[in-house]
C-alpha cells in the first residue's frame, strides 16, 4: 500500500486575523526562491535590483563593463556577457541571463539595454577579441518577497515580515501570492522556517505566534 502525506493548507497555520483583509498583502515571490509551502516564513528583499561585473581571467581586451543598471524585471544569478565577433567597426557581443537563455545582443561602446538590465561596455587600449567574456552578478527583485533566512544574505532575507498564505512555485518566475503580515496570530508548529529571531520580527510586525501545546486554551475558552 502506498502512503501519502498530506501537505499543508492553504492559511492552516492562521489562529486568527483582523476583519476584512487587514492582515493580508498581495505580494510577490521573487524568481529562484523556489518552491514554497504554505506557512513558510518569508522577508521582502530591501537591498537589491544591483548588479557587480567581473571580467574574465583571459581576456584579450582590457575594456570596462560599467554604468549597470538593474530591475524587478532581471532574474537574480549570473549574467554572461560574450564577444561574439570583433570587426573594426565595433564588437558585437551576447547577453544571457542565469540560465543560460540568451536576452539580447550589443556592440560596444553603445549602451545595451534589455527588460531588467542596462549597461555599457567600452573598448580599452586593447581591443576586445572573440570569445572575450563578463560575468554580471545580479540581485534583482527590490521589494519582491523571499523564504526567510536569519544567516543569509543582508538584503532584506534576514528580518521575518509575513508568513506565507498558500504554497508556490517560484523556481523560475516571479509569482503573486498572499501573505500575512500583521494583526494575527499563527500557530508555532505550522510556520515553516520559524527560529527565535524570526518570531520576534513577527511581533514588532504585530504577528503574535502561539504554541500548539494542546493545554493552551484555546478561542472561547
Amino acid at each position: 500500500m502506498t502512503i501519502q502525506t498530506e501537505g499543508a493548507h492553504a492559511g492552516e497555520f492562521l489562529l486568527s486575523e483582523a476583519r476584512g483583509y487587514r492582515s493580508r498583502e498581495n505580494i510577490v515571490i521573487s524568481a529562484g526562491a523556489g518552491k514554497l509551502l504554505a506557512g513558510t516564513l518569508i522577508a521582502i528583499l530591501t537591498s537589491a535590483n544591483a548588479g557587480q561585473a567581473t571580467a574574465a581571467a583571459g581576456n584579450t581586451g582590457n575594456g570596462v563593463l560599467n554604468g549597470i543598471s538593474v530591475t524587478s524585471a532581471a532574474v537574480s544569478g549570473a549574467y554572461r556577457v560574450e564577444v561574439t565577433s570583433a570587426p573594426a567597426d565595433g564588437a558585437k557581443f551576447t547577453v544571457s541571463d542565469p540560465t543560460g537563455k540568451e536576452v539580447g545582443k550589443g556592440v560596444v561602446g553603445t549602451q545595451f539595454v534589455s527588460p531588467g538590465l542596462t549597461f555599457d561596455l567600452a573598448e580599452g587600449a586593447t581591443k576586445f577579441v572573440k570569445g572575450d567574456a563578463f560575468t554580471i552578478a545580479v540581485k534583482a527583485g527590490l521589494g519582491e518577497w523571499v523564504p526567510y533566512d536569519d544567516g543569509g544574505d543582508n538584503d532584506g532575507r534576514r528580518a521575518a515580515s509575513g508568513v506565507l498564505w498558500a504554497g508556490v512555485d517560484a523556481t523560475e518566475n516571479d509569482v503573486q501570492a498572499v501573505a500575512i503580515v500583521r494583526d494575527a496570530e499563527v500557530i508555532d508548529s505550522l510556520v515553516i522556517g520559524l527560529d527565535a529571531p524570526g518570531q520576534a520580527d513577527l511581533l514588532a510586525a504585530g504577528v503574535i505566534v502561539r504554541t500548539s501545546n494542546p493545554d493552551y486554551p484555546t478561542l472561547g475558552e
